[in-house]
């Protein structure tokens, strides 16, 4: 679900993120995901130094709106670090017939983020909480839970803004906006990313942007498959 976000999530462009992925809309029971993209971003960044990536996950979800899953990616940060695996959990629902919501908690783990040197562990958490209504979605994230080399999560927040139109049979227009604040700006400064999406039958083109000094427009392409189990 998170970044089957490739979709959505070009939701946050990609993951992650705005987490408003499908989780709210499961089907009860067991599903998968399966996922190739040009450039797997991450709040507007690169996680894989510009390169593409190849994702999958599996997800469980019950008719109360409890939720759970698993997603894996590869990822390159110019360091021992190869992989990202995150786990999650949480609770959607509606609020009234018209809003929606869903709350939870994820971790995102990099199992071989301190091969050579303990102090690269870039492990942290993040609760989060989303509120959808009509075309649009709000949604929230506050980090907890970081290791040495994730000091940039501690009480970090990135707010988010989502948008998406079925402008026609199929064609998914989509619009973001997030706002990542951290905490202490001695260890990463403050920015905005913002991204068009154009998704049908799986594919995504997606153009993200931030404002952050001495970085590109980048544009991704990625193709999404989900399947029940």
């Amino acid at each position: 679900m998170k970044k089957t976000l490739i979709s959505l999530s070009l939701t946050s462009l990609m993951a992650a993120t705005s987490l408003l992925s499908t989780q709210a809309s499961a089907v009860e029971g067991l599903s998968a995901n399966v996922a190739a993209t040009s450039n797997y971003l991450w709040r507007g960044v690169s996680q894989t130094g510009n390169a593409a990536a190849i994702s999958g996950g599996i997800d469980y979800a019950a008719d109360s709106g409890f939720y759970a899953g698993t997603w894996a990616s590869n990822i390159d940060f110019g360091d021992d670090a190869s992989a990202e695996l995150d786990f999650y959990l949480g609770f959607s629902g509606q609020l009234s017939e018209e809003v929606g919501y869903d709350v939870g908690y994820i971790y995102y783990a990099y199992p071989d983020s301190a091969q050579t040197d303990t102090t690269n562990e870039y492990d942290f958490g993040e609760v989060y909480g989303s509120l959808s209504y009509s075309y649009f979605s709000v949604s929230a994230s506050y980090g907890i839970n970081n290791d040495d080399g994730a000091a940039f999560a501690d009480a970090s927040l990135y707010i988010s803004a989502d948008a998406e139109f079925e402008i026609a049979d199929g064609l998914t227009l989509a619009f973001h906006l997030g706002d990542y604040s951290f905490d202490d700006a001695m260890v990463a400064e403050d920015y905005n990313d913002y991204s068009v999406s154009l998704s049908k039958g799986g594919f995504t083109f997606a153009v993200s942007d931030t404002d952050m000094d001495n970085d590109d427009m980048k544009f991704v392409i990625s193709y999404a498959v989900d399947i029940d189990l």
